[in-house]
């Protein structure tokens, strides 16, 4: 069985995972400094921006166990930015809300930059312009999202 990452399109998506991951700390470092909390906690009010989930379900979308969750949610609801009320259809389940707050503090997330890498940036126009146009092709066709899985913008 060949080695799947020989196959041009594995050594692509390797690359690009790399260069994402990579270049995205300088921009957490900066999103935690500008609201004073780890960002964490960013990455959970993202997931509530398109609505309530139970805590389960954010722990789920926000790739933590559920006693971390629960010390999320516990600051970001003593800061204002969530609320957690009881479940309508299952008493025993808690439902995490994002308040008005919250959503302000999540715009202010959204208005920092998060600059081109170097190594793209350096890329002339017409490189730039293939590059666009097949990511955009696979967004499109449903290969890959711009969201994450919960439909918020994917920015962490």
């Amino acid at each position: 069985m060949p080695d799947r990452r020989s196959r041009p399109i594995d050594e692509a998506w390797a690359a690009m995972t790399s260069l994402v991951f990579e270049n995205r700390d300088t921009w957490r470092r900066r999103v935690a400094a500008e609201v004073d909390m780890p960002f964490s906690r960013v990455r959970v009010l993202r997931r509530l921006v398109d609505g309530p989930l139970t805590m389960s379900a954010v722990a789920t979308a926000a790739a933590m166990d559920a006693p971390a969750t629960t010390v999320c949610v516990n600051e970001l609801e003593s800061r204002g930015y969530v609320r957690r009320t009881v479940d309508d259809s299952d008493r025993r389940s808690k439902r995490v809300t994002i308040t008005d707050d919250g959503r302000a503090l999540m715009d202010r997330v959204h208005a920092i930059t998060d600059p081109v890498p170097d190594s793209l940036a350096d890329l002339g126009d017409e490189d730039a312009a293939v590059l666009h146009r097949i990511l955009s092709g696979a967004v499109s066709s449903g290969v890959v999202s711009p969201d994450g899985a919960d439909g918020a913008p994917d920015r962490s």
